[in-house]
């Protein structure tokens, strides 16, 4: 990556506004989960052990440019000041006269974190004046927060106008760096594994991925659509009518590369809000009853998919292979976790999964840090896996 970096950076006694995703899961007006907060930590410390005065800014939830008091950064300051064991002032808005003069007020090593930017319909809109005002509080900007470099944001993009020096956290680089050695200069064999519910949702990344990799395997619910194209009996599976030529023409690309579950696990029953399903048996692809629906691949697929990932030295996934959520279906999805531990650990392979769900399946088998690289951002994985530039990298300043 040829931006600059945090390191390059000069960062004694100047105020430095960063980037970060702050958007963690509050329940009683407390922090539920603080991951994203730990993940922010080394670029936090980092300007606090180099005299700088560390002004921090998030959104949060949904707000849809109105204030909504459950959604305030209070308690995330609070949370944040405990990991850092050090007061967090947070303010109670993102810009205007309090929070200029609260900036104007720091001291080396105070850390400042602003109200919700989404309270201001003009984060999202990218607004000029938003963005100039965000960057007036600042010397240099720092984007650590790789989760939302897919939106051309006032605080992702539109604050870079502003501001001289604008440079990526510890964070955005770990992320950069591993889906970028990924996919520009993968040690062989390179194996994709591209999974969850539709093929509508994955063309980009099937179809960017297909020239660079060894193997393609596909499993989740986007395999039923596959199926169809390649005329099997589906019964009540989960289908994208509108998609089985595309599924087609993808198959005839992708050749022997491209491969697709060999059985299922199905049964006659299945509620996703309660988190039930009926019986569970196990048939091969071309045996799927007609009153039936697949929701996971089967144990051959698995042994054979697993053989494939172990044996890997680069192996990107994205997308579970079933509804992991209910244990009876969450049998595919765990093997390839393990497989994919396995393959680190073992092999010496590096592992990348591309967040959403496939970071909460491979948490949910414990194995998270068993792989290379759990990614913190779900959307713009994706979109970098895709190809796609991310506005939040390129505004960064070139070293």
């Amino acid at each position: 990556m040829n931006k600059l970096f945090i390191e390059d950076l000069d960062v004694a006694g100047k105020k430095v506004i960063v980037r970060v995703d702050f958007n963690v899961p509050l329940k009683d007006g407390v922090v539920e989960n603080d991951k994203r907060l730990v993940e922010s930590l080394p670029t936090i410390k980092y300007l606090i052990g180099k005299g700088a005065k560390v002004i921090l800014m998030s959104h949060l939830g949904r707000p849809d440019g109105q204030v909504v008091e459950s959604m305030r950064m209070a308690p995330v300051a609070q949370r944040l000041g405990e990991l850092l064991e050090k007061p967090v002032q947070a303010t109670r808005d993102c810009v205007g006269p309090e929070v200029a003069a609260a900036a104007a007020a720091m001291a080396a090593g105070d850390v400042l974190l602003l109200e919700n930017l989404r309270f201001h319909a003009a984060e999202e809109a990218n607004d000029a004046s938003f963005a100039k005002e965000l960057a007036s509080l600042a010397d240099v900007y720092v984007n650590d927060a790789f989760g939302t470099a897919h939106g051309a944001h006032a605080s992702t993009a539109g604050i870079t106008q502003h501001l001289s020096r604008c440079a990526s956290g510890y964070l955005m680089k770990k992320e950069l760096d591993f889906l970028g050695s990924a996919l520009s200069s993968p040690v062989r064999p390179f194996v994709a594994i591209i999974g969850g519910a539709k093929i509508s949702g994955k063309i980009d990344v099937i179809e960017a991925l297909l020239p660079k990799v060894d193997k393609l395997l596909i499993g989740g619910g986007m395999a039923y659509t596959f199926f169809k194209a390649q005329g099997l009996e589906i019964g009540k599976s989960l289908v994208e009518a509108d998609k089985i030529e595309l599924a087609k023409s993808l198959l005839e690309k992708g050749g022997s590369k491209l491969m697709l579950p060999v059985d299922c696990r199905v049964s006659p029953e299945f509620d996703f809000k309660a988190r039930t399903v009926g019986a569970v048996t196990e048939v091969a692809k071309d045996a799927i009853p007609a009153d039936q629906m697949s929701l996971d691949i089967g144990p051959k697929t698995e042994a054979v998919f697993s053989e494939i990932v172990r044996g890997a030295k680069t192996v990107v996934w994205n997308g579970p292979m079933g509804v992991f959520e209910i244990d009876a279906t969450a049998k595919g999805t765990m093997a390839i976790a393990q497989a994919l531990a396995d393959a680190t650990q073992k092999n010496g392979a590096v592992t990348v999964i591309g967040g959403g769900d496939s970071a909460s399946a491979i948490k949910k088998a414990g194995l998270n840090k068993k792989v290379s690289h759990v990614s913190t951002g779900g959307g713009a994985s994706l979109e970098f896996l895709e190809g796609k530039v991310l506005p939040g990298v390129v505004a960064l300043t070139d070293k």
